[in-house]
């Protein structure tokens, strides 16, 4: 995959298009194409001056990375304040190194020892790319970084682009909302410590989009702290983006010596919503996640948290463990509870060690028993939270963050561990590392349930670098104990998706996307976590959430969990045998299609919000089978009738399916084109299509 150079001019290809950017006479970056191809050597910079004294060239000029200072006024993705005290940045052209498909274009300050290298990674058989930057202080003094961005982007069109993100809170992590900037600035961010529940770390921007076609300009941000996405249209018309790290209560020292690299920024260009989806599963499968189970099928898992809460002890886990392994379930996880003196959600968080009363024997009466019966083991953790009544903050209350004058707020009843702090660390990782020797563990569900407050570090020199250095230090334990025990798998969750970014999928194996598991409100949640993030990393539970409200059976709830990472949550302890029954035929039939599910290319047909029904389509990458997903709650007036056209066949291969009690057959073309006549009916519609190549 092609990178040219040629006259200070870089030119990325991917796939279906090129990303273009170069250096000018005067030696600053400036962006010059994102779209379809063209020959390379017909680019160049045009150069001109200022509109007026009110409006410079400098805020016109579309730049690749925009340093604060200057007569440069609108937003900046770089600035820094220099010891003297200088906070204006003047950066140098250095110079370019390229390596393979990582291009490397350097610059420095004109006067200061300051170090600036945009970086640029191409994947092969994508139209995804990654970018992020590194600094480097080469000097003496300390120099204090006050924003620091991963990346900068500026759209072709001078018409207004619509942006698709999310503006949810817990239990809606998935409600989107779609905004066309006429002018001023979109801002999408977290200020939490972790990239929250409310708004996302990516922009989505189009224009006259939609599943399958239209440009689709797309950028997420590796990262599960504070994020900060910012979009603007201008004077000009023009329309940049600057994402990265937030700059709310933000500031990093670099020291003489020391250097910093951004979170990195995958981002792409698609023809359509699915398109884009599609090339990010496969990229993240590939490129993101950590390789162990990257490419395995995620197991059918049970949670015991709706059956037993905190009242857990060896004997109802293993009742609740043998229903599950007659269900089919593969993996058996036990929920909060099980540790210290945790009864309910005021004590016990920060003391690791197995509730003596519970298990008298420790876990491993409950692991061989859960073993014996097929299943392997899994446990819940809270790593970074402690209750005032416990062991470990009774031993050290200067773990928290905190000011000495300040009383603690306790969300949950809980406070946050410092793990800016070593000791901290080490602490966590002895204690985790030891539970995961002793015992055989297979799987980790590591929850965070407050976000932060009070957030003093006197440990840290510059308190207002606790925000990035905690999420890398969660980064670090996590990928220090999965060195030290491979065969783990670990999911994240913050009190549902606080923490379902990528950054998080960096190092984690799949994502808890909600706590709200209510089957319809799950359409949605699903649909949304699904636009940027692979579904084989979305666990998904069949719960007995719902209720008089929101009533809806067991088939349709295993519709729309098995649509990811098949989990079950319910009390199975009171499930009918009819009921396991729909249990083990589904778990069953889960298992036949999970290749599909985990692998295959997703096609989303009819969205349950616009369309009054779902339907969702996954298709293996050889075309010779495909599942589609049918529910809906109920439909008004006369919409009921509808043409379900098929996406991702072969048009010239035939297919047979079952459709409405019939075998069929039809040709590839046929199913996408004129498609079936579906009769949508009821208030608890679902089915599940199952088409093979003949």
């Amino acid at each position: 995959m092609p990178i040219y150079v040629k006259d200070n001019i870089f030119v990325l290809e991917t796939e279906r298009t090129q990303y273009v950017f170069g250096i000018d006479n005067s030696g600053l970056n400036r962006h010059l194409h994102w779209g379809a191809k063209c020959d390379p050597a017909d680019y160049f910079i045009e150069t001109f001056g200022d509109e007026n004294s009110n409006h410079t060239m400098l805020d016109e000029y579309r730049q690749e990375y925009t340093v604060f200072g200057s007569t440069m006024y609108r937003e900046c993705a770089l600035k820094v304040r220099f010891s003297d005290g200088c906070r204006e940045l003047d950066l140098q052209y250095d110079g370019f190194a390229q390596e393979g498909d990582t291009l490397e274009v350097r610059f420095s300050d004109r006067h200061y020892p300051l170090k600036v290298r945009l970086c640029y990674e191409l994947t092969p058989g994508f139209d995804v790319f990654t970018r992020w930057v590194e600094l480097e202080n080469t000097g003496e003094q300390p120099i204090l970084l006050e924003k620091v961005c991963s990346a900068e982007f500026s759209l072709p069109s001078q018409k207004p682009y619509t942006f698709r993100n999310t503006n949810g809170a817990w239990g809606g992590e998935g409600i989107e909302c779609m905004q066309t900037l006429m002018g001023g600035t979109l801002v999408f961010e977290s200020r939490r410590g972790i990239s929250g529940h409310n708004q996302s770390p990516y922009f989505i921007a189009y224009q006259n989009a939609d599943e399958a076609s239209g440009d689709v300009y797309f950028a997420a941000l590796a990262y599960s702290g504070n994020f900060k996405v910012s979009a603007a249209r201008d004077l000009y018309s023009f329309t940049r983006i600057h994402v990265g790290l937030n700059d709310f209560d933000f500031s990093y020292t670099l020291h003489g010596g020391e250097s910093f690299e951004t979170p990195k920024v995958f981002c792409g260009l698609a023809k359509g919503f699915g398109d884009m989806s599609r090339q990010m599963h496969k990229f993240t499968v590939q490129n993101v996640l950590p390789q162990a189970f990257a490419e395995k099928p995620l197991p059918v898992l049970y949670n015991s948290w709706e059956a037993t809460g905190f009242d857990v002890n060896a004997e109802n886990q293993m009742r609740l463990a043998e229903k599950a392994a007659a269900a089919g379930v593969e993996l058996f996880v036990m929920d909060d509870g099980w540790f210290g003196a945790r009864n309910n959600d005021r004590a016990g968080l920060g003391d690791w060690f197995v509730n003596s009363e519970k298990f008298p024997n420790g876990l491993q009466a409950l692991i061989s028993h859960v073993n014996s019966l097929g299943m392997d083991f899994g446990i819940w953790v809270e790593p970074e939270m402690v209750n005032a009544d416990s062991d470990l903050y009774r031993a050290h209350p200067d773990w928290t963050y905190h000011y000495d004058t300040r009383t603690p707020h306790e969300l949950r009843n809980q406070r946050v561990l410092n793990l800016t702090r070593a000791d901290v660390q080490a602490y966590l990782f002895e204690l985790l590392d030891r539970l995961l020797t002793e015992n055989n563990i297979r799987y980790i569900k590591w929850d965070m349930n407050r976000p932060f407050s009070e957030t003093g570090a006197d440990n840290l020199e510059n308190p207002q670098m606790l925000w990035h250095l905690h999420t890398m230090a969660v980064y670090d334990l996590v990928d220090r104990l999965r060195a030290r025990h491979p065969q783990v798998q670990f999911e994240s969750c913050a009190s549902g998706g606080g923490r379902s970014d990528l950054g998080a999928l960096s190092h984690f194996d799949e994502v808890w996307p909600s706590d709200n598991t209510d089957a319809i409100d799950r359409m949605t949640l699903q649909k949304t976590y699904t636009l940027l993030r692979p579904v084989k990393t979305m666990r998904a539970w069949v719960t007995d959430v719902g209720g008089p409200n929101k009533p809806t059976s067991l088939e349709f709830r295993f519709n729309i969990a098995m649509q990811g990472a098949l989990s079950l949550g319910g009390d199975l302890t009171k499930y009918s045998e009819a009921d396991m029954e729909i249990c083990r035929e589904n778990v069953a039939l889960y298992k036949e299609i999970r290749p599909l599910v985990q692998f295959g290319d997703l096609y989303r047909l009819a969205d349950a919000d616009e369309d009054e029904f779902l339907c969702t389509q996954y298709v293996n990458k050889s075309k010779t089978e495909s599942v589609v997903f049918l529910a809906a709650r109920g439909t008004r007036f006369y919409k009921k009738r509808v043409i379900l056209r098929l996406a991702g066949l072969d048009p010239v291969r035939r297919y047979r399916l079952e459709f409405d009690g019939k075998m069929i057959e039809k040709s590839g073309a046929y199913l996408m084109e004129a498609g079936l006549a579906a009769h949508i009916r009821g208030a608890d519609y679902n089915t599940v299509l199952r088409l093979f190549a003949v």
